[in-house]
Formats: structure tokens, sequence, C-alpha cells
């Protein structure tokens, strides 16, 4: 028998809990854990709509330099709804763009493929997030 091995958590370095926890709650991420431990540690866990890995920032544990994160990639199945949903919400999000024989071209991908086309956006301590669109991972409802 062989182990599975999946990724459940990142820790998001940030440098100020309250504000990032109000960011990722406009950006529609679920809030699953805000708590208060022994010893001043305070940890704040989200996910993602439809993800199996959250992220977790807090008061208390090692991290790296708060904006250190550089293009944490977010897999949508249509780029266009997500898109509008994070304009919707008020994040500053990137316009849509795809890679062509020129380099990175505004729009989405002509062929619609995976990992053809794009949007950004980063959190108030400058983590950035990738949005890719892979229509081929979507779920069935």
């Amino acid at each position: 028998m062989k182990s599975i091995y999946r990724i459940e958590a990142i820790t998001l370095p940030v440098s100020d809990v309250d504000r990032a926890k109000a960011f990722y709650e406009q950006a529609g991420f679920h809030l699953d854990l805000d708590t208060n431990l022994p010893g001043g540690m305070r940890v704040v866990q989200f996910t993602p709509e439809g993800s199996d890995c959250s992220i977790t920032f807090g008061i208390g544990f090692p991290q790296a330099e708060p904006g250190s994160y550089v293009n944490t990639y977010l897999v949508v199945p249509d780029i266009e709804i997500a898109h509008a949903e994070l304009k919707e919400r008020g994040v500053d999000v990137t316009d849509i763009y795809h890679w062509s024989e020129v380099g990175q071209t505004p729009g989405v991908d002509p062929q619609r493929g995976d990992y053809g086309s794009y949007v950004s956006f980063a959190d108030p301590d400058g983590n950035s997030w990738l949005v890719q669109e892979v229509p081929s991972r979507a779920k069935s409802a």
C-alpha cells in the first residue's frame, strides 16, 4: 500500500492579521478558523471556494517575510467568471491575459485550453496570486 500525500495548507506570511483576514474574506475565501491559543498565538485559516488546500496565517509561529510569496496558484475552470467575481468583490485584479508568440497578450487564450489564460492579484502585503484557467479540472456539481 502506498501513502497519499496532499498539501492541506500553506502558511502565508502577513504583517497584519486582521487586515489579511478582511482581504481574504473580501476575496471570497471561506473562513475555516480564527482562534487564539495560549502564549499569544493566533491562527487564521481560509480555504478558496472549491479548493482542497487552505491558507493559514497568524501570530506566534515562524513564517517568511510578509509579501514574499510570489505567484501562489489558484486554478479555475473559467477565467472570465473568476475575473468578474474578483472585480465584483473589489479585489484589484489584472485584466485577463494569455501568452502568444509575441509574449503576454490581452484577452483569453483563443483555444481556451488548460493553462492558457490568467489574471493576477496581490494581498495587502504584496503576496501575489496567479489565477490560471484549467477547464479540464472542472469538478462536476
